[in-house]
């Protein structure tokens, strides 16, 4: 069992992401550690589920749930992503439907929506508690 506490980001490879979203969930959550899951435009992926990638962004979620116990799940869109070159008002539509495919894997865990604006700050555009 990892020692510390921890939150999971759903986030985007690009490394200009990471640092701003760990310590807003750091600073939102008061968790130790946040585990990333990263792949080139993971809000695409989620909110379509129909790429194969989908299902290794569920094993890992697991991990980071079962064995680090994650205690929030976050997913991620951002400005100027090269692997989900659409405007923020699509990315939005894609936060909420990746955070209904989430719900559905883990309907017992708190869900943010983050998008990073062009300042590499990170907004929370959605947030969905479990039932």
């Amino acid at each position: 069992m990892a020692e510390g506490t921890f939150a999971c980001a759903v986030n985007c490879m690009d490394g200009r992401t990471q640092e701003p979203v760990n310590a807003y969930l750091k600073q939102k959550l008061g968790v130790d550690y946040v585990d990333e899951i990263t792949e080139p435009g993971p809000i695409k992926l989620l909110s379509e589920n129909t790429d194969p990638r989908v299902e290794s962004i569920k094993i890992r979620c697991d991990i980071s749930l079962g064995k680090h116990n994650a205690v929030a799940l976050a997913v991620v869109g951002h400005h100027d992503c090269a692997g989900d070159p659409v405007g923020k008002d699509v990315q939005l539509q894609q936060i909420a439907q990746a955070i209904k495919v989430l719900r559905s894997w883990y309907p017992d865990i708190p869900i943010y929506g983050l998008w990073v604006d062009d300042s590499w700050s990170v907004n929370e555009v959605a947030a969905d508690e479990p039932q």
